[in-house]
């Protein structure tokens, strides 16, 4: 029996409903496989923050070192600002324990409808490998001037060699694993500095993988062929700000953000990755048991994945896609009317448990 000890920090909102959903889903899977988990949960949440000040005490990153992976449910809530919620937990997160990759797979799955009309099962299978921690998400700038007219903000974005390099050649070496095709995000005719530099890292990264048929489209013509033709695209890198927004159009273009899963890949190992669902918090729905839970259950997946175990992982994709095709049983942003839990029951019991 191999024991992996999981933080797992269930956050806000719906975060709390599909957490459990994800770690019945490990367990079941698990003990099939010879898997056991440990889970030590922290109550680090905007609810922490309102009570103590902090998402998450100075000495968080600390407490979750040595676990071998975090699963975080969800973050925001809306009586703290974005910034504060994002910036108190997730952000220190990714970039204290170097989770530069944030991977993010999309498929668009037999009875699931997209609404765009190319967007066919089985054709539709990419990923979106995003810059996690630099880019244009700096803490570099500040505000001038608070309340006068004059008043002015300053962000500025920061690309290094060393953070283009290395999550291109992630990319790289992950489309050398798939269909051989890579698409680099970019807005080089228009922002002067930082996407030329981009382009350039990128192609030398390119000479590396000669297998790889690669090209470069802008961000904005990029997105419309997303929606035009989503099944043309492979591996998609991009910078942190370009890979955020396609993060999120991918996963519409699939059917639903509740769908939708991710990883904080630290692919050196040295300090433990995060795997958390896409679809937030979700304050409107919160409270209600109606979250879908095959993000958190897909997330739990790429988890199994990144410890070594990819054939549980593909039962569990299997399991999701199977519901999927042959049930009518659907959380209500796929159009259905069943909770949280039986959706869960439902993936369970096809996974023979």
């Amino acid at each position: 029996m191999t024991d992996y000890r999981i933080a797992l920090i269930p956050g806000d909102g719906i975060g709390r409903e599909v957490t459990p959903a994800a770690c019945a889903v490990l367990d079941a899977v698990g003990a099939r496989h010879g898997i056991a988990f440990t889970y030590d949960e922290f109550d680090w949440s905007c609810a922490r923050y309102r009570a103590l000040g902090a998402m998450m005490p100075d000495d968080g990153l600390s407490r979750i070192r040595r676990h071998d992976a975090i699963f975080l449910g969800a973050v925001g809530d809306p009586s703290v600002p974005d910034h504060v919620s994002l910036w108190g937990l997730l952000i220190p997160i990714r970039r204290g324990f170097r989770q530069y990759v944030n991977l993010r797979p999309v498929k668009v799955f037999e009875g699931v409808e997209s609404p765009v009309r190319r967007a066919v099962a089985g054709e539709v299978d990419l990923v979106v490998v995003r810059e996690n921690v630099e880019g244009e998400y700096s803490e570099i700038g500040g505000r001038l001037g608070r309340g006068f007219p004059e008043e002015m903000a300053v962000q500025e974005a920061v690309f290094t060699r060393a953070g283009v390099t290395r999550v291109a050649d992630y990319a790289f070496s992950l489309a050398a694993s798939r269909r051989n095709r890579l698409t680099s995000a970019t807005k080089s005719n228009g922002i002067v500095h930082t996407l030329p530099f981009w382009d350039e890292l990128v192609a030398e990264v390119g000479t590396s993988y000669p297998d790889v048929t690669w090209d470069a489209e802008h961000i904005d013509a990029l997105c419309a062929k997303v929606v035009l033709d989503p099944a043309r695209f492979d591996v998609i890198v991009a910078s942190n700000l370009f890979g955020d927004i396609l993060s999120d159009l991918t996963a519409a273009v699939a059917g639903s953000i509740g769908i939708a899963p991710a990883a904080n890949i630290n692919p050196e190992r040295e300090f433990p990755s995060m795997f958390e669902p896409v679809h937030g918090s979700a304050p409107d729905i919160a409270g209600r048991g109606i979250a879908n839970p095959l993000g958190a259950v897909w997330t739990a997946a790429m988890l199994l994945d990144h410890l070594g175990h990819p054939e549980a992982a593909k039962e569990i994709e299997q399991a999701m896609a199977a519901v999927l095709a042959k049930t009518p049983i659907r959380t209500p942003d796929l159009g259905g009317s069943a909770t949280t839990e039986a959706f869960t029951k439902t993936i369970l019991e096809f996974l023979g448990m």
